[in-house]
Formats: C-alpha cells, structure tokens, sequence
C-alpha cells in the first residue's frame, strides 16, 4: 500500500474507528481499502492458533492422495503473524515443517525442514509462486494477508451461495507476485472471504479458492472448515479440511524460531 494512503495501520485503524465506512469511502480505492481494514480489525486478538488439517491432493483425473498436518499461528502486532506447519503422514514426508514469516511489503521470509536430509532449506523470495508440497496452493497463498500487501477496489455488492458480499479486487504491492490481481468475495456479515478468484501473470484465471462451514470461536473468531482450491489450466485441485481449532494456547516466538523446525514433531 502506498505510504500516503497508508501512513500506518494503528493510525488509520484508529480513524476508521471514528467513522462509518459509508463516510470514509467515496471512491472505489478507498471503500475497497476501508472493507480490507474492517476486516483486519474484526480478526484481531485471538493470540495465537492452532488446529489439525487433512489435505487432499487431486490431480487432473480424480486420484487423491491425503496428508496429515498441524498448524500453529502467532499473531504479531505491527508486522505479519507467524506460521508453522508440520506434517504427520504419508510416512515418506513425515516430520516435514513449514516456517513463515509474513511482512507486509519486505519479502516474507519462509522455511522448509526435510528430516530426509535433516537440513532446512530456505524458500527464495522470488519463488513464491511454486506449489507449497505438491498442492495447488502456492507458497505465496501460506501469508497472512495484510492489508498493506494489496491496493484496493471495490467493485459491487452481490450474493454468492446465498450469502452478501463485497466484491473487491486486490492488486499485489509487493515484489515477485505470481497474480497480477485477486478478486475476492467477503462476506458483509463475518468479513471473512467465501472466493477468491487468482489471476496469473498474463491476466488468465489461473485457480479458484472457495471456503465453506465457517464455524464462530471464542464468540469472535470465524474460521472455515473447508477450502477447496481448483487451478483451472491444470484442472488439478487440493482441499483442505479443518478441524479441532483452539486460540489462546501461550505460544511465543519461541516457538516459531527456526531451530522450532528442528523441533517439530
């Protein structure tokens, strides 16, 4: 986000606080920038998260294969939360971690550990665009979205599977972006994203990303227990199913150092 639209989050958070989006938001930027910020506002708080995941990988003729993860996030005020993901099975990539730090315009920094070779490989910058463990997610999509990683614009209002939504376009403001553009459906009520829409490079509709059964915790938190993601020029697709989420563990930094990759288990 540029810095004159931007100065600071807290400080824009602040004055949002102050008026009502209808106030704030007179062109297309800005509504779509207010509806990004609500949104962040909305889902803050909660600490730190973990839950259990199964992945299914489908490739173009229907056969799946399953993995078996835990995950781990720290929310981290002023900079972009903390990530871990540890697979359990199949056997053969048992122990593999994943470690991320998201930024909002420095490049995130991110980790792989193989117990193969039990040396943990550092995911190059330019590169997040690659297939994070062979799924149609990329390493790039394992960020946390921060508001100042995308310029804004709404585009209408519509119902989508029965619910309102914003319809917003988001436009990377960071280095080596494998979208030229997302187009995102959030919903009015949970401010929670039910579609995003991923363009490549060269404007094509490269994949779709749907979440379903959004569940509330804590009394605030929504959270999805499923995403299904299609890419539609390999006709390959991956989901993911949530399950046994739970907020205000006491984790620390600590437990997102990289020698925690080592650790995990």
């Amino acid at each position: 986000m540029h810095k004159s639209i931007l100065p600071t989050k807290p400080l824009l958070c602040l004055f949002l606080a102050l008026l009502p989006i209808s106030a704030m938001a007179e062109t297309a930027a800005e509504k779509g920038l207010a509806i990004a910020i609500e949104a962040d506002k909305r889902d803050s708080g909660w600490q730190d998260q973990t839950a259990s995941l199964e992945m299914v990988l489908r490739n173009r003729h229907g056969q799946e294969s399953k993995r078996n993860i835990r995950s781990k996030t720290l929310e981290v005020n002023g900079d972009g939360d903390k990530s871990m993901s540890i697979f359990d099975s199949p056997r053969d990539i048992k122990g593999t971690a994943f470690l991320s730090y998201t930024h909002a315009l420095k490049a995130d920094e991110q980790w792989l550990y193989l117990p193969a070779l039990k040396r943990v490989k550092r995911i190059s910058s330019n590169n997040k665009s690659g297939p994070f463990m062979g799924s149609e997610f990329s390493y790039e999509d394992l960020s946390s979205q921060e508001v100042e990683k995308y310029s804004y614009q709404y585009l209408r209002r519509e119902k989508i599977d029965g619910r309102e939504a914003f319809v917003i376009e988001r436009t990377p403001a960071y280095k080596h972006s494998g979208y030229t553009r997302l187009i995102t459906w959030l919903d009015t009520e949970m401010y929670q994203p039910l579609k995003i829409e991923f363009y490549d490079r060269k404007q094509a509709l490269l994949k779709t990303l749907r979440y379903t059964g959004y569940k509330q915790y804590e009394g605030h938190y929504w959270r999805p227990t499923d995403m299904h993601v299609i890419n539609h020029q390999t006709k390959k697709s991956t989901d993911l199913h949530w399950s046994d989420y739970r907020f205000k563990n006491g984790l620390s930094k600590r437990d997102f150092d990289r020698n925690s990759l080592k650790r995990a288990r």
